[in-house]
């Protein structure tokens, strides 16, 4: 015999949890467990109340559509409810959400729209008379926050109707951001120090229920609408499908893989098409909403609780899970940048078992305060490495043990550095194994050492023979040795030679990029070898004559030190010394032009011709092109649309040109030499 007094503890508990997690995932927008999770806590919160009526509450969450607004924004009443959907998490599920529907229609057959489910953040948005009036967030189904400055901010929500739209008439849609904008944001705001979001949903929501509309619209935000709520004054179409078709041609954003189906096993068949296929899609979805089509059906239909009869939530297989972080590994990349990764208790998520999972680097370890025993959400998408989204914080016992970076390469025991503003270690080992292939292929590539014939085929077929293990073994290979590797005839050998020779006198700058420098680009490298009459030289360098150069930051300057530290890398140098490689400059007498000693940074979109044709000519009459404001930068060219940059160099003190006032400095720069290039 059942106990009610325990059921109603479990009860209480249940609703007490989900709550919880309510208010982490809508108020908070930093949830704790995945989506999965929390559905099978709904579902058996469900499960009891249904067993059990007597014990539904009010309150439950059950009896409620979504966390209440905050009043901060201001309170929308929804004229009509903005409720959720129901879920079906299988075919098995969905056919009797269909077989309820068509025994509620007397048999009456009618067909479906199916269209993705985006996860965003609800909205409705209201208009009047042709103009925007009020944009409102879901809340709690009946209110919601006012976040119409906000949403106007958003490109693709239009802000006035053409004359046939309805006098007065309300549209629902999901804001949401796509995945290259949310992974920018949080590049932006690791950048800035700031905590990451979890997902690219929080990561709308955040930016939707800003207080300050500024923030909302550095955003790369976008809408898609999914239904019509009401309207008012004018007749509109009768099925959803028509409505849809209605909405788009008043300007509205449709998802454009909506689908009439006529049968459910077209609705089934839809649904698989997409669990194979979500992750080639741009933004996050998380299922498929099955809608009936008649809105005469839907209105008989009607609701039950706080779900409409005549619409499901399809949900795709889940795609984050919680499980224990056992350790920390550690891998070395090709280029040197040491990786972490989760060593995770085995855990099943998307329907396979996830062991590893990715963790970026330290700072973003230490960001996110993840520990090696935490319990963790993991996410999988797809084929894409799964990565720890966030520690659970509530399930720790304080027997987790914060992460550090090694000091010493775990493949080669080599020097370990990160340096300056720079989110990655790197081993400084040039002939570590773990990089040397990457190293060897970097080495031949264009704009480098420019070695015609060896390309990356041929680098790793060197480097599996033994016959290559760092770059300057490339100056040491025989006849013999290259006719004995796979497709390598006589005269694709005399060819592969013959271009190894040439590069020996590759000019200074070539080679200093070539070796593979921590962020040492070919722009850098031309700067360097301005300063530096050799390779020799540049090794002997202090960090204080480095940064003494413009464009050369802390950063650059420890990574220029660290390698020349490395005895390895001077065994390297000194091969390919031998071997005839040209290791000191030219001797160019220099030409005194305009703008020598000027750097210039150009941020935004010029009119008269490409940034890089802008950069070409500064360098042509003598100045020097950054990519980053700095102390030393001299001048800023802003264009259209200029960024951050802009805000940056006038706090440093940086004069700024607009386009005209650049243009006008370059033809007075023209007119002073015969010897510069003439636009």
């Amino acid at each position: 015999m059942e106990n009610i007094a325990e059921i109603r503890q479990g009860v209480d508990k249940l609703r007490e949890l989900i709550n919880y997690h309510n208010y982490r995932y809508y108020v908070l927008d930093s949830p704790e467990i995945s989506d999965a999770e929390y559905d099978e806590l709904m579902l058996e919160l469900r499960r009891l109340e249904e067993a059990h009526p007597e014990l539904i509450a009010p309150d439950s969450p059950t009896q409620r559509v979504g966390a209440a607004p905050v009043e901060a924004f201001g309170v929308v009443e929804h004229p009509q409810p903005l409720l959720s959907l129901g879920n079906a998490f299988s075919n098995e599920e969905l056919e009797a959400w269909y077989r309820r529907a068509s025994n509620l229609l007397g048999g009456r057959e009618s067909n479906f729209v199916c269209e993705l489910k985006i996860d965003g953040l609800a909205v409705a948005l209201t208009y009047v008379d042709g103009l925007l009036e009020v944009g409102a967030t879901r809340g709690n189904g009946y209110r919601g926050e006012n976040i119409t400055q906000n949403l106007r901010t958003i490109r693709s929500i239009p802000l006035s109707m053409p004359e046939e739209a309805p006098p007065r008439f309300e549209v629902r849609g999901e804001v949401y951001l796509s995945r290259v904008g949310f992974k920018k944001l949080n590049e932006e705001r690791a950048e800035e120090g700031l905590s990451l979001f979890a997902n690219p949903r929080n990561a709308a929501a955040g930016s939707v229920r800003q207080l300050d509309p500024r923030i909302t619209a550095q955003r790369p935000l976008d809408i898609f609408i999914y239904s019509l709520g009401w309207a008012e004054g004018k007749a509109v179409p009768e099925t959803h499908w028509e409505i849809m078709q209605y909405l788009k041609s008043l300007g509205f954003k449709i998802n454009p893989n909506i689908v009439l189906c006529h049968t459910i096993d077209g609705v089934k068949d839809y649904y698989k098409d997409w669990v194979e296929r979500r992750e080639q899609l741009p933004y996050d979805a998380d299922g498929v909403v099955v809608k009936i089509n008649s809105i005469a059906f839907q209105d008989e239909l009607g609701y039950v609780g706080h779900e409409p009869r005549w619409a499901i939530a399809y949900k795709f297989p889940a795609i984050q899970g919680t499980t224990r972080l056992e350790n920390i590994g550690i891998n070395v990349g090709r280029t040197g940048s040491l990786n972490p990764y989760a060593i995770l208790k085995p855990v099943r998520v998307g329907g396979v078992t996830i062991k590893q999972a990715a963790l970026h680097n330290e700072e973003d370890i230490h960001r996110k305060d993840i520990r090696i025993g935490d319990w963790v959400v993991v996410q999988r998408a797809g084929e894409v490495i799964p990565e720890i989204v966030e520690p659970i914080i509530s399930r720790r016992t304080g027997e987790e043990k914060v992460f550090h970076m090694p000091s010493r390469c775990p493949v080669c025991g080599a020097e370990v550095i990160k340096p300056e503003g720079e989110a990655m270690h790197h081993c400084t080992n040039a002939a570590c194994p773990a990089q040397a292939l990457g190293r060897i292929k970097h080495f031949v590539s264009r704009g480098a050492m420019d070695i015609d014939g060896v390309g990356d085929k041929l680098c790793q077929a060197l480097f599996d023979a033994g016959l290559v293990k760092d770059v300057s073994d490339l100056y040491y290979l025989t006849q013999q040795q290259l006719l004995g590797l796979e497709r390598m005839a006589e005269k694709s050998v005399a060819n592969v030679l013959w271009s190894i020779e040439g590069s020996k006198n590759r000019p200074l700058p070539r080679v200093i990029f070539a070796l593979g420098i921590t962020h040492i680009g070919e722009e850098t490298a031309e700067l360097l070898a301005e300063h530096f009459t050799s390779l020799d030289e540049l090794g002997r360098a202090r960090r204080e004559q480095l940064l003494d150069i413009a464009s050369v930051g802390p950063k650059i300057a420890d990574s220029i030190l660290a390698f020349f530290r490395q005895e390895e890398n001077k065994r390297i140098i000194e091969k390919l010394r031998k071997a005839g490689v040209k290791l000191e400059a030219e001797e160019v007498k220099p030409m005194e032009l305009p703008l020598a000693g000027l750097e210039f940074v150009i941020t935004g979109r010029l009119e008269a011709f490409t940034r890089q044709q802008a950069e070409a000519k500064i360098k042509a009459l003598g100045g020097k092109a950054g990519s980053d404001v700095t102390r030393k930068t001299s001048y800023l060219v802003a264009g259209v649309d200029p960024g951050s940059k802009l805000a940056r160099a006038q706090a440093l003190g940086a004069k700024t040109l607009n386009e005209a006032e650049f243009l006008q400095l370059l033809n007075q720069a023209i007119n002073k030499t015969k010897e510069a290039p003439h636009l």
